[in-house]
């Protein structure tokens, strides 16, 4: 029997703050109802009882709780077959098994079904009142995660976007406030911090979410081709169009396009694109009818648009048009906090890709992760932690997996050495070479790649490139 005495029911106050949780009790002794009924009331938590397994079930049919207490032995059922239909019912709710037959094998087998702790009869009130409050504060805390995922999914769709950052946390609150508008966003940050993946999640938040999202990396292409993808263009318009076609503008009416590395797009294109946001028309290219679209602009840059207009690089009017609503995306360096979260995130998604046992970072791994400047952002800290896994034959990602410039080893730039009558110029022009080649060289001689890496415009990169007389590989990614 427990130390607490049997109170009259009509000694019982009635708790004046709010409930310190809902608690059901499922025991087939009177007493031992009416012993932990008057424990757990006096202490705030709302409690219920049941005799049998059946009425238990019945009660945490009817309402939620937050803990059950849970005999072993019932008169109707086994007490391990209620614990199988409470977790049916809710995996998640908290389950304290009783018995007077308190045995190793007994609380081993309740915890394998999911019983939160496993208690003896006659008990110490103390003991079971701390064991209450935990069990409690964990359904609450796992009901809390819960609701939370469930709010991320409702109100952003952000199921690739990690962070629990401040800055992150500020731009899921503004996404949430711009999606269901139809203005027109400006997403700035540097290459690599996750613009295309944020422009998704207000698409999929906006009434447009089931039209098209349409991107296309304005970057990529030269000024007649991008044109030509963007407006389409009937046949004949140029000697390649055996047919006529649809631009994106068309195959995204209703929905979004996303305009990647807008900086980089010509004067000429810059009117166009300006032309379809004051008037929502536009013409194919060769054509000479007019086609109306309904379409929601949302455009990216990691250049300065600002200094760009200032430059007469970029059109003013084209510049206010755009950027009517802005999103700051922070560099990984300035959201630290969110590493080790992203990290589980891919070791998570490449292990699974690779159809690899789960791997986990090592401490001795995670301390030089932490302390690297990720020029590269959030897709450089990607393909680190992919190549780990795939290169990994363990459970653990250790150091020795990680890049020689991130894990510390070697020195990041090439000795120089110099003419002695070179110039300063001579010699600066000689480390921006060899510096250039190296990422290039780490890039598989992808300029696209190096070009993000280096936080340039690739049109920049390329000018460098044939100034300073690198040749450039033909060959893969070592």
């Amino acid at each position: 029997m427990s130390e607490l005495a049997v109170l009259p029911r009509r000694h019982i106050v009635e708790p004046s703050l709010p409930s310190a949780g809902a608690v059901l009790i499922i025991d087939d002794e009177a007493e031992i109802r009416e012993s932990l009924q008057t424990l757990l009331e006096l202490e705030g938590y709302e409690v219920e009882a049941a005799a049998t397994g059946e009425e238990g079930i019945a009660h945490i049919e009817e309402r939620p709780f937050d803990l059950v207490l849970l005999d072993l032995a019932l008169p109707d059922r086994n007490g391990m077959d209620v614990l199988r239909d409470i977790r049916v019912h809710d995996p998640h709710l908290s389950v304290i098994m009783i018995t007077a037959y308190g045995t190793v094998d007994n609380a081993v087998k309740s915890m394998q079904f999911g019983a939160t702790n496993f208690i003896q009869k006659p008990w110490d009130n103390e003991k079971l009142l701390a064991d209450v409050r935990a069990a409690v504060a964990r359904r609450r805390a796992e009901e809390e995660n819960i609701q939370l995922k469930r709010a991320l999914k409702r109100r952003y769709n952000f199921e690739n976007i990690v962070g629990k950052s401040e800055p992150m946390l500020r731009i899921f609150d503004l996404v949430a406030q711009v999606a269901p508008s139809r203005s027109t966003v400006m997403l700035q940050g540097e290459s690599g911090t996750g613009k295309e993946l944020i422009a998704k999640a207000i698409h999929l938040n906006s009434p447009r979410r089931d039209r098209p999202f349409v991107p296309v990396n304005t970057g990529s292409m030269p000024p007649d081709l991008l044109e030509s993808t963007l407006f389409g263009h009937v046949k004949g318009a140029f000697t390649s169009a055996i047919a006529s076609k649809k631009g994106l503008f068309e195959i995204a009416d209703r929905g979004t396009l996303f305009l990647d590395e807008i900086g980089t797009m010509s004067m000429e294109t810059q009117s166009k694109i300006l032309r379809v946001l004051q008037d929502r028309k536009f013409m194919h290219l060769g054509g000479v009818h007019e086609v109306q679209v309904d379409v929601r602009i949302i455009a990216a840059t990691n250049v300065n648009l600002q200094q760009m207009v200032r430059e007469a690089k970029f059109r003013e009017d084209l510049y206010y048009r755009l950027n009517v609503i802005t999103v700051d995306l922070p560099p990984l360096r300035q959201r630290k906090e969110d590493i080790p979260l992203l990290v589980d995130f891919f070791l998570k998604r490449y292990s699974e890709e690779n159809e690899r046992p789960l791997r986990r970072v090592n401490t001795d791994s995670l301390r030089p992760l932490m302390a690297y400047s990720w020029p590269g952002n959030v897709r450089e800290l990607e393909n680190v932690i992919e190549r780990a896994v795939v290169l990994s034959s363990g459970p653990e990602v250790g150091i020795d997996l990680l890049p020689d410039h991130i894990a510390g080893r070697g020195t990041p730039f090439p000795v120089l050495e110099h003419r002695p009558d070179a110039s300063l110029f001579d010699i600066m022009e000689d480390c921006e070479r060899r510096i250039i080649s190296d990422m290039l060289e780490k890039c598989g001689w992808n300029q696209t790649e190096a070009a993000e890496r280096f936080r340039v415009p690739l049109s920049t990169l390329n000018q460098k490139i044939k100034r300073l007389n690198i040749e450039i590989r033909k060959k893969g990614r070592e």
